[in-house]
């Protein structure tokens, strides 16, 4: 069965439904394949910046967005000890409507941009559907081969594919695009514990001592917790076993005691191959990589999903106009790694340089929490906690909802 739309996107994350929903706006045929038959899935990040939240109001999202359940997040902290914190960035400082970075599972936050994709004429969303393969023909990408959870193969001819199928890209692979491995001192390990009706937010606090770090999302009825230890270290982890892990858990989190046993085994501990990368060519002829696809990013910060947004605003804004009156170039395609790749760059500068100066040290047992000198200087000029706020929050070059995406909505300022 071969069927055809304008544009096929991979991949139905923040990147690949943003791009849909805002190229749909334009009146782009636009079809969104996800592999998978929901969003439910533990472990995604949950951060949401202030320039997302900002791009939200402009598509009239903004007040439906507050509406969901979240928690706040408004500096960004690395621990001293039990007690203090050291802020590198404050975003109260930021100029914005949204001074803070709103935690929302996921799943909320990508079934709100579906809801919002399926009310265009031209937006389709298909679950439950994998691809497999890249179509080409005359040295171009002309669509994907298909595979349903019923097991049903087809093609989807397009005029431009976007891949935004993530770290480990089939459509990347298939394209021959190899990204740049930059190193990496750390992997992650999520789980969930119990959490009880009586429990705050303070909870978010990280916390890093004797070789371990782990930070605590709060979610509806749970904890989300990812624990950051050495590179390479999951094969010692399950050779130690659930009750030493356990064991690690309560050193760090005395106040997990009382739960720690309802980790039964050592397959509740989730795997992060963590990886910090980048393509130096974000595209071949009728395809274009964007988001993790283009550029992996590291946990610290939690900063992927905004550059996966902007990524996504910047392509439908770059080629939403081509796409509706003729073939879409490379050159074309190559403007939106131009305007996306020093933001992405400075983003991963950051990331490396507080992988060397703060967790490296830690995770190999060499020092516990932010260096001397980094801690006297921010104590000494607040100040600088602006910039990093800055990098974070809203990034070297936020993109807007271009005029043809935006929808009048009073923003949800404060709320």
């Amino acid at each position: 069965m071969t069927e055809r739309t304008t544009c096929v996107v991979i991949g139905g994350g923040p990147a690949g439904m943003v791009a849909g929903l805002l190229l749909a706006r334009a009146g782009v045929e636009v079809t969104v394949l996800e592999k998978h038959g929901d969003f439910l899935r533990d472990f995604r990040g949950d951060t949401v910046h202030p320039s997302t939240q900002e791009l939200l109001d402009e598509l009239g999202l903004g007040e439906r967005f507050a509406e969901l359940p979240q928690s706040r997040l408004e500096e960004i902290a690395f621990p001293i000890d039990d007690e203090q914190s050291l802020v590198v960035g404050d975003l109260r400082r930021l100029r914005t409507a949204h001074p803070y970075i709103a935690m929302v599972p996921q799943w909320d936050f990508l079934n709100l941009l579906a809801e919002a994709g399926n009310a265009e004429s031209t937006f389709t969303l298909r679950m439950h559907t994998e691809v497999t393969e890249l179509i080409r023909a005359g040295g171009r990408v002309t669509g994907v081969r298909y595979r349903t959870a019923e097991g049903e193969t087809g093609e989807l001819s397009a005029e431009l594919t976007i891949a935004c199928d993530g770290r480990w890209s089939l459509a990347r692979r298939e394209a021959n695009l190899r990204p740049k491995e930059l190193p990496v001192p750390i992997d992650a390990w999520w789980f969930r514990l119990p959490r009880r009706a009586d429990e705050t937010d303070s909870s978010l606090r990280p916390r890093m001592r004797d070789s371990r770090f782990a930070i605590v999302i709060p979610r509806e009825g749970y904890f989300q917790i990812a624990w950051i230890a050495r590179k390479g270290r999951d094969p010692q982890l399950r050779a130690a076993g659930i009750e030493r892990f356990r064991e690690d858990l309560v050193e760090l989190f005395p106040q997990f005691a009382d739960r720690a046993g309802t980790l039964e085994s050592m397959d509740e501990i989730k795997h992060l191959d963590v990886r910090l990368n980048r393509l130096n060519r974000w595209h071949v002829d009728g395809l274009l990589c964007i988001g993790d696809a283009a550029h992996a990013m590291s946990p610290i910060g939690g900063v992927g999903i905004n550059l996966a947004v902007q990524d996504a605003v910047a392509a439908a804004t770059l080629l939403a106009e081509p796409l509706r009156h003729g073939r879409v170039g490379p050159r074309q395609l190559a403007r939106v790694r131009g305007r996306r790749l020093l933001p992405t760059i400075l983003v991963q500068t950051l990331q490396r340089t507080l992988h060397r100066v703060v967790v490296r040290p830690v995770v190999e047992g060499r020092r516990n929490g932010p260096p001397k000198p980094m801690v006297r200087l921010m104590w000494a000029v607040p100040k600088a906690t602006f910039l990093p706020a800055y990098l974070v929050g809203i990034g070297l070059r936020p993109e807007h909802a271009p005029a043809f995406a935006r929808r009048l909505s009073r923003p949800a300022r404060g709320s």
